[in-house]
């Protein structure tokens, strides 16, 4: 009977064919919030939209893609796909499959962050004769930022786990790398052990980043108020918007 090697666990851990996969799941994760983030913003601006039919378009798409499994998402594009004549690479499925997904809870984060911003802020923009896009630029939008940073961090911590679905398309990233060590070697414990620490390293990393973002966002909002005193930031903003 076989027996759990913490030296093998740990030759795993240094191994160069596991640490590609490492770098292949950041890089998916990376790029995956990046354009969930543009795709998300578009979409959630449509959501919020008056047009009847963009919002129903955002509406339609959000609950499409968060109320299907993001496995059968990237299993369609890889594999079903190619059967309309509609072909990818392997990583461009995976991004593509991740990013569509990722645009959905992302969507509902943005659209949250600015409808929680006070309506009278605006109404106080518009009253200063502020554009819309210096309203949204020097007021919604930062204190809209400063709320979607808890939600947004928690959706990346998801999506950086998530990304070892990619596997089952066969994308080289840290969890198809591991099977293929396992299956070379045969020790289970060991090779999982090792996929394990890295994804806690990756994600005890991120939770520190988020942290300090909350922190450092609450800290210069907590700064400002005080320094402005009873200034709003729709004041400051037309201060800083004449200057």
């Amino acid at each position: 009977m076989s027996h759990f090697s913490p030296t093998a666990a740990v030759n795993y851990f240094f191994n160069y064919f596991l640490m590609k996969g490492v770098l292949v799941t950041i890089g998916l994760t990376v790029a995956a919030v990046i354009g969930g983030l543009i795709l998300g913003m578009g979409i959630a601006l449509m959501r919020m939209s008056s047009n009847p039919v963009l919002s129903g378009i955002s509406r339609f798409y959000i609950w499409f893609f968060r109320g299907t499994p993001l496995l059968i998402q990237l299993v369609v594009i890889y594999s079903g796909l190619p059967q309309l004549g509609i072909k990818f690479s392997v990583i461009t499925c995976a991004l593509v499959g991740l990013i569509l997904n990722e645009a959905a809870y992302l969507a509902e984060i943005v659209r949250s962050g600015f409808m929680a911003v006070s309506a009278g802020q605006r109404e106080a923009a518009w009253a200063l004769s502020l554009s819309p896009w210096v309203t949204f630029r020097r007021v919604t939008l930062p204190q809209a930022f400063r709320l979607m940073i808890p939600p947004l961090g928690n959706s990346i911590n998801s999506l950086l786990k998530a990304t070892s679905l990619a596997s089952v398309i066969s994308v080289e990233e840290l969890m198809r790398r591991s099977d293929m060590l396992m299956q070379e070697h045969f020790q289970i414990l060991e090779v999982y052990a090792a996929a394990t620490a890295y994804y806690l390293i990756l994600t005890s990393v991120w939770d520190a980043v988020q942290r300090r973002l909350e922190k450092h966002f609450g800290r210069s909002s907590v700064a400002k108020s005080r320094k402005v005193a009873a200034r709003t930031p729709v004041a400051q903003a037309s201060v800083e918007a004449r200057a």
